[in-house]
This record gives C-alpha cells, sequence and structure tokens, in this order.
C-alpha cells in the first residue's frame, strides 16, 4: 500500500486554495440550552440571566449566589464581609478535605454562603446568599459563623437583614458541630430581633434540613419562590416513618403558603420591588439609615 501523502497537512484555509470546512459554520452558530422541566422548552442559556432564570412557563431555574446578588442589589452596592473565614477538615472527616477542593472548584466560592452589606433601591440592609454549588449550601461551622456575624453586625449598627436560603441541610462531615450551628445562628436572629430590626427570609429551592429548622423559618416575613421545595426531612423518609402517603405537593412553597408556614410567594421578576418595600416599612428612624 502507497502511503505516501497519507498524513500531509491540509492546506490551511488562511493559505491559497485553502477552505473553511461546513461543520465550522454550525459550530459557531451553536448555542448552549437548559431544558425546563416543567413545559419541556429549550431556552439558550445566554438569554436566561434577561429572563431571571425564569421559564415562560413560571418554572424558576436555581441561580448561584452571585447571580442573586446581581438581581436584587443596587449595582455596586454589596460590600463582602467575613470572606476571610475558611473551612477545615475539624474531625477528620475521610474524604472531606477532598470534596471541599471540588466544591470550590465548581462553585467558584470558598465557603456555602456569602455575607455582606448593599442597598436595594436605596435602603440599606445586610445580606447573607446561600451557593447551592458548594455542597448543596450545606451548613457547617463556617457558614454558622458567617451566619451569625453578619447577624451580630447587623444588631450592632441597627440594619434589617435579607437572607436568601437554598441548602440541602447540616454538613455531615462536621458532625455534631455543624448541628451547633442551629442553635447559634438562631440565637443570634433572636438578639437581633430583640433590637427591633427586621429579617427577612426568601426560601429558594430547596430549603432543607437543619437550615430549614433553624434561621430560615426565623424571618419576621418569610418569603419563598414558586415551586421551592422546603422541609425538614425528606419527603420519602416521611412516608417510611409514620408508614402514610403524604399529600400531593407536600413541602412545596404553595403547600407551605395555603397552610401559614409562609407569608408570601413572590415570582424572581417582582422581588427587588418586593423586598424594597418591605425595608421601607420596616426602616428604623434612628438607625439603619438608607444609602
Amino acid at each position: 500500500m502507497d502511503l505516501r501523502g497519507l498524513f500531509k497537512r491540509p492546506a490551511n484555509e488562511l493559505e491559497k486554495g485553502g477552505r473553511t470546512p461546513a461543520e465550522a459554520t454550525a459550530a459557531d452558530t451553536f448555542e448552549v440550552k437548559r431544558e425546563c422541566p416543567d413545559c419541556g422548552r429549550k431556552i439558550a442559556e445566554i438569554d436566561l440571566p434577561e429572563m431571571y432564570y425564569v421559564c415562560t412557563c413560571g418554572h424558576h431555574f436555581r441561580m448561584n449566589a452571585r447571580q442573586r446578588i446581581d438581581h436584587i442589589c443596587d449595582e455596586g452596592s454589596f460590600t463582602e464581609m467575613f470572606s476571610e473565614l475558611e473551612t477545615k477538615d475539624i474531625i477528620n472527616f475521610p474524604g472531606y478535605e477532598k470534596k471541599l477542593r471540588e466544591a470550590r472548584l465548581s462553585s467558584g466560592e470558598e465557603e456555602a454562603v456569602i455575607c455582606g452589606t448593599a442597598t436595594v433601591l436605596g435602603h440599606k440592609c445586610a445580606m447573607f446568599v446561600m451557593e447551592s454549588l458548594f455542597m448543596m449550601g450545606s451548613m457547617g461551622t463556617v457558614v454558622g459563623e458567617r451566619v451569625t456575624r453578619l447577624f451580630e453586625y447587623a444588631t450592632e449598627n441597627g440594619l434589617p437583614v435579607v437572607g436568601f436560603t437554598v441548602s440541602g441541610g447540616a454538613r455531615m462531615q462536621e458532625g455534631i458541630l455543624s448541628l451547633m450551628q442551629m442553635a447559634k445562628t438562631s440565637g443570634a436572629v433572636k438578639l437581633h430581633s430583640d433590637a427591633g430590626n427586621f429579617y427577612l427570609t426568601v426560601l429558594t429551592d430547596p430549603t432543607t434540613g437543619g437550615v430549614t429548622a433553624s434561621f430560615a423559618m426565623l424571618g419576621d416575613v418569610i418569603m419563598a419562590e414558586p415551586g421551592a421545595t422546603v422541609g425538614f426531612a425528606g419527603a420519602r423518609v416521611i412516608e417510611q416513618t409514620i408508614r402514610k402517603k403524604l399529600p400531593q405537593g407536600f413541602q412545596t412553597a404553595e403547600f407551605l403558603l395555603e397552610h401559614g408556614f409562609i407569608d408570601l410567594i413572590t415570582p424572581r421578576s417582582e422581588q427587588k420591588r418586593v423586598i424594597s418595600t418591605l425595608l421601607s416599612m420596616h426602616e428604623k428612624k434612628n438607625g439603619g439609615d438608607k444609602a
């Protein structure tokens, strides 16, 4: 067999006589799309930010923490706090260090919550936003410490707190120390409330486990996104425990609103306006000055 010329370099498209392969044109027009789990519509990823990550059918896609901050806060107003607090493998849990490295790479964050101060249509507040891409927003010691310090800062400065929750619960890799964050954060919320300050929680999909059983459900006003899953234990665990079939839509935001566990459901496009209105209604005359 004559193999001469088999591995000869083909003519480059910029060289004389070169040509552009037909498949290159198709690659140039390729769009990454996301399929809506409710209606099946495929939406170009590039279009989602302008749609607030909400399908035309009303399904709310998950957002990361930085996207929420950009969506809710006035441009350039968010100042991050407590980012120096870093998680350690405090009980030498097998494989935890690797999971932390993977979580940091996948999320681009150092932990599962971002805290700081910001303004929302001119109204100043302290704010925390949980990050689902970091170990599903699980609550470890640093998450609890950041949230606690934020409430302490807000108490000292007479600021309201706005919190966006998303979590799979307490972080098992930190054992009982993660569960202790439930009491610690709840105590900080109580002191903030006793000082006459306002606390608004926004429950997003999913908010479960120890976060639900502590600071997520302690807001003066509890708001949720449409369709968000909110609960403590998983539905299958509850069914196996009580040996009964749960109602349709159990643990959805709509079910909780109907049964009085939350105060309102607000679509993402309206959240900034509603949050601003609630902050203005609870603004303190001698503290928490508007920025």
